[in-house]
């Protein structure tokens, strides 16, 4: 897929805007094509989304996306792992919910939808617990402590150093994604696809509450400079950036930040969010914003999408998926 056929610039006066023609069996490719013709609202800017993703994996980026709230009680579970496999994600920075829910459905309990109720507290007496409207039973969480304490005690065995288990995010994720048993789990994908993980606020999490418990018996520090060595390692490595921010919070942040320190910045960038700007808080930060704290050049294509995520993730991953298998077959 070449630029020059999949956006054309207007002349001075403009150009007639496309208009969308819907028509039987269009794929999530040709969807996302029709938008970038389409060129306004926000159809156009997914479509463009799309565009800037496939041109940076073209031209040999690495895409380090961020992946920020609970993804997973939101039916994203296996987009995600789809996105790692079919090599659009290179690198992974997210939450310690998005790890922990991952966790609970790998250990056998599934996240659940339509379940009638009166009031939350209703729900508290039954057990189950809401993410909007998804919801997780409560068992799922001692399922996870029960499965979480005995992998992490199998680490500190296999890792300690006089007794004491130094390590970090990436490091806990990158060994727990190779010893679950769930091909349909994004820590377990990320680990066989060689996708380093960060959740840089993992102490913000069930996962990380399991983690602080085992520690209180056996010396567990998890270095988060560790960390921020490694990222910071990968992007300076990596001949070219692309930055797709999905949500903002922490995952957002630490993943620009990758930059700071390097004499490159971003030069491609894609955000999807819901968040505004009159905050001034990062989540809804422009990326042109981020063009004044060095995060990006100010040429970089870049573009924002201003719709939720479960939408918008599963048509670029389709669309991907369906562009990659196109090129294979040529």
């Amino acid at each position: 897929m070449h630029s020059d056929n999949f956006h054309h610039r207007g002349g001075k006066h403009g150009k007639e805007v496309h208009h969308f023609e819907p028509r039987e069996g269009i794929s999530a490719l040709e969807i996302l094509k029709e938008f970038d013709q389409m060129g306004v609202f926000g159809g156009g800017s997914l479509g463009k989304a799309f565009r800037i993703l496939t041109e940076a994996k073209r031209n040999g980026a690495k895409v380090n996306m961020s992946l920020a709230g609970a993804m997973i009680p939101g039916g994203m579970r296996k987009t995600i792992v789809r996105a790692i496999e079919s090599g659009l994600v290179d690198m992974l920075v997210t939450t310690g919910a998005n790890c922990t829910h991952d966790l609970i459905e790998a250990f056998g309990h599934t996240h659940l939808k339509h379940v009638s109720f009166r009031d939350d507290n209703e729900l508290r007496e039954r057990g189950v617990d809401r993410v909007y409207d998804a919801f997780v039973h409560a068992d799922g969480f001692p399922t996870l402590e029960d499965n979480i304490q005995k992998l992490i005690i199998q680490m500190h065995d296999e890792l300690n150093i006089d007794g004491v288990l130094h390590t970090s995010s990436h490091e806990i994720l990158r060994w727990l994604g190779e010893h679950i048993d769930d091909e349909q789990s994004f820590i377990r994908a990320a680990y066989k696809h060689g996708v380093p993980i960060f959740v840089p606020a993992l102490s913000d999490s069930v996962l990380g509450l399991q983690i602080w418990l085992r520690s209180q018996f056996k010396k567990i520090i998890i270095d988060e400079m560790r960390d921020l060595g490694e990222i910071q390692t990968i992007f300076h490595e990596a001949d070219s950036n692309a930055a797709f921010i999905l949500g903002g919070g922490v995952p957002k942040n630490y993943m620009l930040q990758s930059s700071l320190m390097s004499d490159k910045e971003y030069e491609y960038g894609v955000a999807v969010t819901m968040d505004r700007v009159e905050t001034g808080g990062l989540s809804g930060a422009t990326l042109t914003e981020a063009v004044s704290w060095g995060k990006f050049t100010w040429e970089a294509p870049k573009t924002t999408v201003y719709a939720d995520t479960t939408i918008v993730l599963p048509l670029i991953v389709s669309a991907w998926m369906e562009h990659i298998s196109a090129d294979e077959k040529k």
